[in-house]
Order: C-alpha cells, then sequence, then structure tokens
C-alpha cells in the first residue's frame, strides 16, 4: 500500500512548477528512448525505416519528428507475433499479467505487464481516482466489468489496493440486482463504472430495494470508459440520483488504465503524471502539435515513460478532447481537459463537424420531458452526410401527444440553434432504447 503525498494530491509530482515537471519528463523520455532502441524489434524496425537517431531527441518538443504508433499497426504486430507481438520489449519471464482491450472490432489487443509495469499503472490510478475523491480506507462498489481481462476489471482492484481502499469485485456484469443489494448491505461509500451504467443502477434501487439511491451512502463516484460524465446534466444527473459527488476519469488499455483525473473543481480532468508519460496534443487534420492552451483542441497521443512490456511511442488514441484550463485553486499544474468524442466518432453533417456527446448534452438537458437516452441513427457510409441528422430519443412515461410534439421541436431547434444542423426527431416511449451494462454506450447506431 502506497501513501498519499497530502491530503489534496497523491504525488508531489502533481504540483510541481511546468519548468521541474519538464525537466523530470525530458529525462525520463530519453530514458525510455534508449530502452526501446535496446529492447524493442518493433520501434528498431521503426526507427530504422523513418532514419530516426534517438539520441537526438532530447525534449518532447523533438518528438515532432518521429512518427506515430497506429491501432492497425498494434493489430498486425499481435497477429504476426503472438501472444503479445513484437512490440513486446521484456523478456517473457518477467511478464506476470496479460490485459486485453474491449475488442469491439476482431480480436482485442492484448497488453503484457510486468510487476513494475503493474506499478506504474497502479500509480497512475492512484493519482486520478484521489483527485476524484477516493481516499485510503475507502470501501469501493466496482461497477465496471470484471470478465474478460478487460481494463476496468483487475486493474482497478489493484488501484484501489495500492491506495489501501476495499474493493468489493461485483463487476456491472453481475446485474443491477446484485450491485444494489451488495451496495445496500456493504454500504461502501465509493463508487466506480460507466456515466450512464451508473445512472441506469440508480434508478432501479427503489424497485429493487425499495429506496433511493441517495440513501445507499455513496459519496464519492468515478466516471469513466465512455465520453459524457463531465457533461453538466449526466453530471448532475449522476450527483441528484445518488447524493455524491462525481468526478471523470479518463484512459485506455494500451498506455495504462486510468491517468486523467478531475478534482473537486469539476471543470475537467487534470493531467497527472508528467514523470510516467507524455501527452502530446495534435490537430488530427495535420499532425501537428498544438499548445494546450484554454480552448484548444485536438487529438491525445501518448507516450510511455518508465514501461518495460508493451512499451509505446507517440501513439494515436483517436480521443478528441478540449482544454478547460491550465492552472486550478487545488494547487495542481497539469492542464485539464473534457472529452468530446473520439475523431473516428465524429460525424460532418452538411459540412459541420459535430460530436454525439455534444446532441447527448442538449437531450439531457430536455429531462424529466426526456430520459436522457438518446441515438444518433447513421445510413451512410463513413462519417459525412447532406441529409438532416437523425435523432432517436426517448420521451417520459405520462408525456401526452401534445407534449410529445413540444419535445420533438425542441430538440429540433435546440440542434439547430446550437450545432448549426438540421435534426430529424424521433420520439420513443421510455425503455425502448437499449440500457447499457458495463459496456461502453455507442451513441452512434449504422443502419443499413
Amino acid at each position: 500500500m502506497a501513501v498519499p503525498h497530502s491530503s489534496r494530491h497523491w504525488s508531489a509530482v502533481e504540483s510541481l512548477t511546468p519548468g521541474d515537471a519538464a525537466d523530470l519528463q525530458n529525462r525520463r523520455l530519453r530514458e525510455q528512448l534508449d530502452y526501446l532502441a535496446a529492447r524493442s524489434d518493433f520501434y528498431k524496425a521503426k526507427f530504422a525505416e523513418h532514419s530516426v537517431d534517438v539520441t537526438r531527441v532530447r525534449t518532447v518538443e523533438d518528438l515532432a519528428g518521429l512518427p506515430f504508433t497506429e491501432k492497425q499497426e498494434l493489430r498486425d504486430s499481435l497477429a504476426a507475433t503472438p501472444p503479445l507481438g513484437n512490440h513486446v520489449a521484456a523478456e517473457a519471464a518477467d511478464i506476470v499479467q496479460i490485459q486485453a482491450s474491449s475488442g469491439t472490432t476482431g480480436s482485442p489487443s492484448y497488453v503484457g505487464l510486468t510487476r513494475r509495469d503493474i506499478d506504474v499503472w497502479s500509480e497512475l490510478g492512484a493519482r486520478a481516482l484521489y483527485a476524484n475523491g477516493f481516499r485510503p480506507g475507502d470501501r469501493l462498489l466496482h461497477g465496471f466489468g470484471m470478465s474478460k481481462g478487460f481494463v476496468g476489471g483487475i486493474p482497478v482492484v489493484q488501484m484501489a489496493q495500492y491506495m489501501g481502499i476495499v474493493d468489493i469485485p461485483i463487476g456491472a456484469e453481475a446485474g443491477a440486482e446484485r450491485l444494489l443489494r451488495v451496495q445496500a448491505d456493504q454500504r461502501p461509500g465509493a463508487l466506480i463504472g460507466t456515466p450512464n451504467f451508473l445512472a441506469y443502477l440508480a434508478e432501479q434501487a427503489p424497485a429493487i430495494l425499495g429506496l433511493r439511491a441517495r440513501d445507499l451512502g455513496v459519496r464519492a463516484i468515478s466516471v469513466g470508459g465512455e465520453p459524457g460524465g463531465g457533461l453538466p446534466a449526466v453530471r448532475c444527473k449522476l450527483e441528484s440520483l445518488w447524493g455524491a459527488t462525481s468526478r471523470e476519469m479518463l484512459g485506455g488499455t494500451d498506455i495504462a488504465c486510468i491517468y486523467w483525473g478531475e478534482c473537486e473543481a469539476g471543470d475537467g480532468m487534470h493531467f497527472l503524471s508528467p514523470d510516467l508519460m507524455v501527452a502530446e496534443l495534435i490537430d488530427p487534420e495535420t499532425d501537428e502539435m498544438v499548445a494546450p492552451v484554454p480552448g484548444a483542441q485536438g487529438e491525445l497521443v501518448y507516450t510511455a515513460l518508465r514501461r518495460q512490456a508493451s512499451p509505446l511511442l507517440r501513439f494515436r488514441t483517436r480521443d478528441h478532447v478540449v482544454v478547460t484550463g491550465t492552472d486550478c485553486a487545488c494547487g495542481r499544474t497539469g492542464y485539464k481537459v473534457r472529452c468530446v468524442g473520439r475523431t473516428d466518432d465524429m460525424l460532418i453533417v452538411r459540412g459541420i463537424n459535430l460530436f454525439p456527446s455534444a446532441v447527448k448534452q442538449l437531450v439531457s438537458e430536455l429531462t424529466p420531458a426526456t430520459t436522457g437516452e438518446m441515438r444518433i441513427r447513421v445510413d451512410f457510409e463513413g462519417h459525412s452526410t447532406q441529409k438532416p441528422l437523425m435523432l432517436v430519443v426517448e420521451y417520459s412515461d405520462g408525456l401526452g401527444t401534445e407534449q410529445q410534439d413540444d419535445l420533438r421541436s425542441s430538440i429540433e431547434q435546440r440542434v439547430r440553434s446550437a450545432l448549426g444542423v438540421k435534426a430529424a426527431v424521433e420520439l420513443v416511449p421510455e425503455r425502448t432504447l437499449a440500457r447499457p451494462d458495463h459496456v461502453k454506450v455507442n451513441l452512434i447506431e449504422r443502419v443499413s
């Protein structure tokens, strides 16, 4: 069990001056590049192909001259050299754990971990969860899926144990009734999962337990795994249902599990770990670096530091974020972001770029007339259309025909006003759209 640095920060690194953080990060970057050049067949070949001399890379800014690592390259590596690909850079005897991505297309991506890698993952996660409000001594109800080796399962358990938190690893696949019964019996004060699933869980509490979720003892909620946890309407719904604070975090399988965390300010997730990773912001159209100043947006690109088994350099995540701030009253000095979606989920409607999460926010703001559940129905190839945006939105029980007409008009007007696109809205009764479990909610529904 590790010990927090202070009552406000898990690690002293979180409050380093920008200059000290950059010096530490640059030193660790040079160490990681030397490691890749010596131990990774994948990067040896990549460096040779692109004429990269790693000894000339001295700072994060120098990364701009290095090639990206794409997800498809990792899939090809795994297929060509099973079980962990030729990007594995540790001896097989040193690998003690293998994690898998969600594998929504084809086989999952497999990631190897050494003992030190697990410690690094746990440290990264501890900083984020501590910012979210979790504390040593807490008990945690685990609302991510526990099965299939996914990163929301065992790695979160390991993070909790590293922090001195008692994890109750029931898992979302156990179902709402099982999770709620355990919550009622054990009364853990901390809860973790995807925002949509935790909202659904709270909504089931009166029918299953005869109690409101807010009466079940939850103090702090950490949400992630899908965009939306930071949307004001979604946060307000979660906090109202559970009577707890709800803060957002962000991560991913290929680099680590959790590594961005929102503090009590509630206005974006801090970058917390310049000593353990590099997070670049790039323009996905030009591939150029973007300075992380307030209002800037782009795609996150990661380089792992102090990583042994499956280290990645300039890995393109396709996560599209907006920078919400560069300073904070909490004392953390890492810039803050809000994830608005994935660049490969972005739609172009009559020439206007649109992220599904923006539509979700507009619909959620119209509760209680709507349940907040919606899907964008896509009947075209790719990401671009000249047609109106087709939305399927749930209306709440008890809404009359005239009120439904008003709701439909209101949604269409709000989408046009806020996003600049025309929408065609189909209203469906409450509980029509499939409710989420531990799987990420896909707001885009492709139809043939």
